[in-house]
C-alpha cells in the first residue's frame, strides 16, 4: 500500500507505529468493559527483609542500680526469667564449678519426667541397694533392702536433699548409678547446658562415693550458675508442679521417725512464721535447691513468683549456709525492683511493609498477614518501648493458592534494646495468613492472564517512543 503526503521513510514508519499502538489500545478498552474480565490486579511487593526503627526512646533503665553495687559476696551468681530465658543479672555466670548437691536437680528432672512419660509411677517400690545404704552426707538413713516408693524417695531429695535416696532413685531407674549419670549427661546436652559434667547423682565429691562404685573417671561433678539455672528452667517450665514437694517445710520419712526431715531452703515463703527461719522467708519463694560441700562451699538455686513473674537465681561459693540467701535475696530483689515483663507486641498483629503478599492464582490475590502469637519481653520498669524493631523474613520468594487461613508464610524477628543496657532483646514469631486464599476459577485466571498479556504489551510499545 502506497502512503500519500509523507515526504520520508522514516515519518511513514512513525506513523504505521503509533497506528498500530492505537488500535491495540483500543482494543484493550473493548475489553475493559466486559464485566467478566479482570485486567491485572495489584500484585504488591513481597518483602523479604523490612525493618521498622522509630525514633529512639527513653526509658528508665539508667534509674536501675549497677551490679556492684549489690555488694554480692560469691563466686558467680546469675538471674534469668525462664519464660523468655532473658538474664537480667550474671556475675561469673559461665564458671564452671563445683555445685554440690544442686546436681540433684538434674536427677529430680528425670525422675519426674520419666514419671509424667508413663515409664515409672511414683507409687513404684524401690528396693535400696548396698550403694545407696552406703552412701554418706545428708540422709535419711536407708538400708540394704529397704523398700519406699519412688515418690517418699524422691521428695526426701527434693526438700532434705537426701543422698542415699538419690542414689536409690537413680539405681532403680537405670540399674546402676553410673548409667544413670550417663543420662544426666545426656541430659546435660539436650538442654544445652555447656560447662555441666556429672561424676555421680548427688553432687557429692567422688572420693566421699563408696569406693566399689566410684567412676574410673577422677572428673568431678561440675556446672556454671548459667547451666544451673538453665536446669532449673527445664524443671519448672517441664514440670510445673514441682513445688508440691520443694514447699513441704518439714515431713517423717518414716512414722517411727522421732524428728522429721527439714526443707533445707530456709527462705520458703512459709517460713516467715517459723522464729529460726522467718528472717530468710521471701515473698512468692516456692524452690529450689541447695547445696554444700567443702570444695563448693554453699550454693543456692531459688526460684520465687510475684504478680505472675517467675524468676530463677543461683548463687556459688559463698562462705556458708546462711550467706547462701542473704545473697540470694540481693539477686532476686534486683529482679523484681527493676524489671517488669510487658507485652510488646499483641498476638495478630501485622507488620508495617509487609501487611500482605500476593498469592498467585487466587480469588483475592493480596491476602493480609499476622503474627501467630504476642511478645513479652523483661524490660526495666517504666522503659518505652517505641525503639522496637522488626524484620520479616519469607519462607518463599512465590506463594499459590489455595492456601488455607494460619499458613505459615515467613517469621518476624523482633529486637529491642533499652538505653544504659547491654543486652538486646530479640524473639522471633511466625507470620500467618490472616485468611484463605481460595483459587480462583478457570475464567477469572484466562481473563487475568488476557489482561497481563495485553498490558505488558502496551508497555512494551510505549517504550518504543
Amino acid at each position: 500500500m502506497k502512503l500519500k503526503g509523507f515526504k520520508s521513510t522514516t515519518t511513514k514508519r512513525k506513523f504505521i507505529t503509533k497506528t498500530v499502538a492505537s488500535v491495540l489500545l483500543l482494543n484493550m478498552l473493548c475489553f475493559s468493559l466486559v464485566p467478566a474480565i479482570v485486567l491485572a490486579e495489584g500484585e504488591g511487593t513481597q518483602t523479604e527483609a523490612t525493618t521498622t526503627k522509630p525514633a529512639a526512646a527513653k526509658t528508665a533503665a539508667s534509674k536501675i542500680p549497677s551490679v556492684d553495687s549489690l555488694g554480692l559476696k560469691v563466686k558467680s551468681a546469675i538471674l534469668i526469667e525462664p519464660v523468655s530465658g532473658q538474664v537480667l543479672l550474671n556475675v561469673n555466670g559461665d564458671l564452671a564449678l563445683p555445685p554440690a548437691s544442686m546436681t540433684k536437680m538434674m536427677t529430680e528432672y528425670i525422675v519426674a519426667d520419666l514419671v509424667k512419660k508413663g515409664q515409672f509411677a511414683w507409687d513404684d517400690i524401690v528396693t535400696v541397694r548396698k550403694n545407696a545404704a552406703q552412701t554418706v552426707g545428708s540422709r535419711i538413713f536407708l538400708a540394704e533392702g529397704d523398700q519406699h516408693t519412688i515418690e517418699e524417695l524422691y521428695t526426701a531429695m527434693a526438700m532434705a536433699s537426701a543422698n542415699d535416696a538419690t542414689v536409690a532413685l537413680a539405681e532403680h531407674i537405670a540399674g546402676s548409678e553410673l548409667a544413670f549419670v550417663d543420662m544426666m549427661n545426656e541430659e546435660a546436652k539436650r538442654m544445652g547446658m555447656t560447662t555441666a559434667h556429672f561424676a555421680n547423682s548427688t553432687g557429692l565429691d567422688i572420693n566421699d562415693m563408696p569406693k566399689e562404685f566410684q567412676p574410673d573417671s577422677t572428673e568431678e561433678t561440675v556446672m556454671s550458675a548459667m547451666d544451673a539455672a538453665l536446669l532449673a528452667k527445664y524443671i519448672v517450665t517441664d514440670h510445673p508442679d514441682f513445688n508440691r514437694f520443694t514447699t513441704i517445710q518439714s515431713k517423717k520419712f518414716r512414722e517411727r521417725d522421732k524428728q522429721p526431715m527439714i526443707n533445707l531452703n530456709y527462705m520458703l515463703e512459709a517460713n516467715k512464721s517459723v522464729t529460726n527461719f522467718k528472717q530468710f522467708a521471701y515473698e512468692g519463694m516456692d524452690g529450689l535447691k541447695t547445696g554444700h560441700t567443702a570444695n563448693a562451699g554453699s550454693c543456692f538455686t531459688g526460684t520465687a513468683v510475684r504478680n505472675g513473674v517467675r524468676l530463677i537465681s543461683v548463687v556459688m561459693g559463698t562462705a556458708d549456709e546462711k550467706a547462701r540467701f542473704v545473697e540470694t535475696r540481693k539477686v532476686l530483689d534486683y529482679g523484681f525492683n527493676n524489671f517488669e515483663t510487658k507485652q510488646i507486641v499483641a498476638p495478630k498483629t501485622t507488620v508495617e511493609g509487609s501487611e500482605f503478599i500476593t498469592v498467585k492464582k487466587a480469588k483475592d490475590t493480596q491476602i493480609p498477614l499476622v503474627t501467630d502469637q504476642g511478645v513479652d519481653f523483661v524490660i526495666p520498669k517504666g522503659a518505652d518501648t517505641s525503639s522496637l524493631e522488626a524484620k520479616v523474613t519469607l519462607s518463599e520468594e512465590t506463594f499459590t493458592a489455595p492456601l488455607k487461613q494460619g499458613t505459615k508464610v515467613g517469621t518476624v524477628t523482633y529486637s529491642y534494646q533499652a538505653d544504659g543496657t547491654d543486652q538486646a532483646l530479640e524473639k522471633t514469631v511466625n507470620l500467618i495468613t490472616a485468611q484463605d486464599a481460595e483459587k480462583a476459577n478457570w475464567f477469572k485466571l484466562l481473563m487475568r492472564a488476557i489482561g497481563d498479556f495485553f498490558g505488558d504489551l502496551f508497555n512494551g510499545i510505549k517504550n518504543l517512543f
